[in-house]
């Protein structure tokens, strides 16, 4: 019998596989949906201390590699999405809120809103390339503020997102390690834009956005493989995951859990259907539980 649980910081998941932040996450309908489809965990849309109108539309493009976004973390604001993280606690998974804010107070504040109203765990996001968080986790000190405020404030697990727009994300990863967290994600999307040759302007109102899907997985690996070999805590690894081989993947670079985001486009079944996929995987190759295989690549 092949076990593919996993527990990090604590928190246990029947399975590896967790909603990304930023797809279908901003209701407890959806969120419950997604848990009914197979997930082991849902993490919530990125919410802040105050409602966000976001950027005005075109804020997606679809492109032939992948996804191009910039949303500006549009959201209603910890209070009233309170209700919503109630209704997301009846699927019977893990429910862990993503949280933003304009400093390390705010962060906090959010996150002590998301514990009160039931979330099994904070990920803190310092890293969407088209909105001013993004420059936090681009900074080892901030990120360690940031942290380290959210975590004087809650006792549930905290994981921190990383940004791949750096130089070093091992040196962010070990600031979050050190202020406390007890878990990273890697990583968030890669910051990018599309020109239209037609109107010669940039087609994001924003100009500048976030890419997604099967293009940065590559680069999500190396960031991974990377983190893996400089912190002990474990990372979550999240970046163009599309089926069970890709899921591999980051588990052989060391990722312990991995995050499907632009791949529910697909259907939601993606989640069944990575986790078929990991326990043939796991019996041909004569493994019986998942991490066996974590950071295998490694030796």
């Amino acid at each position: 019998m092949v076990d593919i649980s996993v527990s990090i910081a604590g928190l246990h998941l029947r399975n590896p596989t967790m909603l990304a932040s930023g797809v279908l996450g901003m209701s407890g309908k959806l969120l419950k949906r997604v848990a009914s489809a197979g997930a082991g965990a849902v993490v919530t849309k990125s919410i802040g201390p105050k409602p966000r109108p976001g950027h005005p539309n075109p804020t997606f493009v679809e492109l032939p590699y992948g996804y191009l976004n910039a949303m500006g973390l549009p959201n209603p604001g910890i209070d009233e999405f309170v209700q919503e993280i109630k209704i997301a606690k009846e699927s019977g998974v893990p429910v862990i809120v993503s949280v933003f804010g304009q400093s390390p107070e705010e962060f906090a504040y959010v996150a002590e809103r998301a514990e009160k109203a039931g979330a099994s765990a904070i990920e803190v996001n310092v890293s969407c390339p088209h909105a001013e968080v993004g420059l936090i986790g681009q900074d080892p000190v901030l990120t360690r503020e940031v942290v380290r405020s959210v975590k004087e404030r809650v006792k549930i697990p905290v994981f921190v997102k990383l940004t791949p727009n750096v130089t070093d994300i091992t040196e962010i990863a070990c600031a979050a390690e050190k202020a406390g967290a007890d878990a990273v994600t890697a990583i968030n999307t890669v910051k990018a834009m599309y020109i239209d040759i037609e109107s010669a302007k940039p087609v994001l109102s924003n100009k500048i956005g976030g890419l997604s899907g099967p293009a940065i997985k590559p680069i999500a690996i190396r960031c991974v493989y990377e983190i893996y070999e400089s912190v002990r805590i474990p990372i979550i690894g999240v970046g163009g995951i599309q089926n069970w081989k890709d899921a591999v993947e980051f588990f052989l670079a060391g990722a312990s859990a991995i995050q499907v985001g632009s791949g529910v486009i697909m259907g939601l079944n993606i989640f069944r259907d990575i986790c078929g996929g990991i326990k043939r995987y796991l019996e041909r190759k004569g493994f019986t539980k998942l991490r066996e295989i974590i950071g295998l690549a490694h030796r």
